[in-house]
């Protein structure tokens, strides 16, 4: 399957057919490029692009649009800065034309664009580096890490384990082979001696993405595994000094990269410790079907069905009908579902712990449906109360008679996503949502550490 950026670049995950497309977008972002191979106005069009993602509450695309915005006065500087704008330009246009909001999240072909228009403003600016999640975890809640009590003399004798591996790891040259997997099988059985039972447990989370990465063996995944590798050493010593809980940034780092492959490519069986950890942190996947001749033919009989499907408009959005109708008719139960949960947690005054985690459930299969068809405000906020529901629950877990979170804040989180869906079934578009994300995602990220 051929794309708009064909000829320089390829994208991972299949385009989404069935989604929303943001047409104001789509054709903003090529007249952008023809202003710019022309030497005209193109940041006028690249802000209404701008405006339309962020309407749709496609939140990484937006950033990605601002960060386009950013350099274009510098983007003509040299020819080679020209064609760096430029391929960035078309290849961001090609994927918001494919639909598919996790690709757009999760893109390592963006982020490499992405990574290299800061690296032009940061030769004449001030511009901090940037990682992988400022675009995967745009927007999204993070709970906090935790780092459980260790006996000293037990913390001790393993950090020299891994200190001592680490060292020959970074000193030996990528894909040594028996020799390296030796010396990473060492540092593994650390990670898995450090991990307890707690979801929550960082090492549980290091354990979980340095397997991941392992599963899609190339030089980049090497190279980051190398890095979380050393990264989680600091950890080590931080948790040798008493501190209970881990950097919120390499946190994020390590639940982007964790999300990265299984948001472009979707989970199999076999992945499902991963998916547990994902969903533990607000994160949801499509499961995959081995790929055959029949599928794929399948596939691509369905997508030019889709093509030529009626359609509806949602504010800037354009939806399939087809799936438009099939989200509102699995949406109504769900949301009715949660709203009368929270109520119920809230007239009793305790947590019902399967129950909380049944709500979850609800939430996350909502907020996908919702990512599918590119309801990108509804999929956030139905992400984000799924997390507190979880979190929710494990606090009444772990501390049955403890103070337990305000399980109000998830109900009026959820009659605010039912306010939503029924804008969407009257063909009007959703509001954001903003007020009743960042009420939730300061109950998740109570008693974060500081950011470091």
């Amino acid at each position: 399957m051929t794309t708009q950026s064909g000829l320089t670049n390829t994208f991972q995950a299949l385009p989404n057919p069935r989604g929303g497309a943001v047409r104001i977008a789509e054709m903003a972002l090529t007249d952008a490029l023809h202003a710019f191979m022309r030497e005209g106005d193109t940041l006028g069009v690249l802000r209404r692009g701008i405006g339309a993602l962020h309407s749709a509450g496609w939140l990484p695309a937006q950033r990605f649009g601002e960060t386009l915005v950013l350099v274009s006065p510098l983007a003509g500087l040299s020819e080679k800065t020209r064609n760096q704008f430029a391929e960035a330009l078309r290849d961001f246009s090609a994927a918001v034309e494919r639909r598919n909001l996790r690709e757009l999240a999760c893109s390592t072909l963006l982020f490499d664009h992405y990574r290299g228009l800061h690296a032009l403003m940061a030769a004449h600016t001030r511009a901090a580096p940037v990682s992988f999640d400022d675009l995967a975890l745009a927007g999204r809640a993070i709970p906090p890490a935790t780092l459980r009590s260790i006996s000293p003399e037990r913390l001790a004798r393993v950090r020299a384990h891994y200190e001592r591996a680490l060292l020959m790891l970074l000193r030996s040259k990528a894909g040594e082979g028996k020799g390296e997997a030796e010396i990473v099988s060492i540092l593994d059985a650390c990670l898995a001696d450090l991990a307890g039972p707690d979801p929550y447990d960082f090492w549980r989370l290091a354990g979980a993405v340095v397997e991941a990465l392992r599963l899609r063996p190339d030089p980049d995944t090497a190279a980051d595994a190398r890095r979380l590798y050393a990264r989680f050493n600091l950890v080590l010593a931080d948790q040798a000094h008493g501190l209970s809980h881990a950097p919120k940034s390499l946190v994020r780092a390590a639940l982007a990269l964790l999300w990265r492959d299984y948001a472009l490519y979707g989970a199999s069986a076999e992945d499902s410790v991963q998916v547990d950890v994902l969903r533990d942190y607000g994160l949801t996947v499509d499961w995959h079907v081995a790929a055959s001749q029949a599928s794929e033919i399948a596939w691509e009989r369905n997508a030019e069905q889709a093509r030529d499907a009626s359609t509806r408009d949602l504010g800037v959005l354009r939806v399939n009908a087809v799936a438009y109708e099939d989200f509102l008719t699995s949406a109504e139960p769900a949301i009715g579902a949660l709203i009368e949960h929270g109520m119920s947690a809230r007239e009793a005054g305790r947590i019902d712990v399967p129950a909380a985690l049944k709500a979850a459930d609800a939430a996350y299969r909502l907020g996908a449906a919702a990512c599918a068809l590119g309801l990108g405000h509804v999929a956030l906020l139905a992400d984000t109360l799924g997390l507190a529901w979880r979190r929710i629950a494990y606090e009444a877990k772990i501390t049955p008679d403890g103070s337990p979170l305000d399980a109000a804040i998830p109900e009026r989180a959820a009659q605010a996503l039912g306010a939503m869906l029924h804008q969407a079934a009257a063909g009007i578009a959703p509001s954001e949502g903003g007020a009743s994300v960042a009420a939730l995602t300061a109950m998740i990220e109570r008693g974060m550490a500081v950011a470091r």
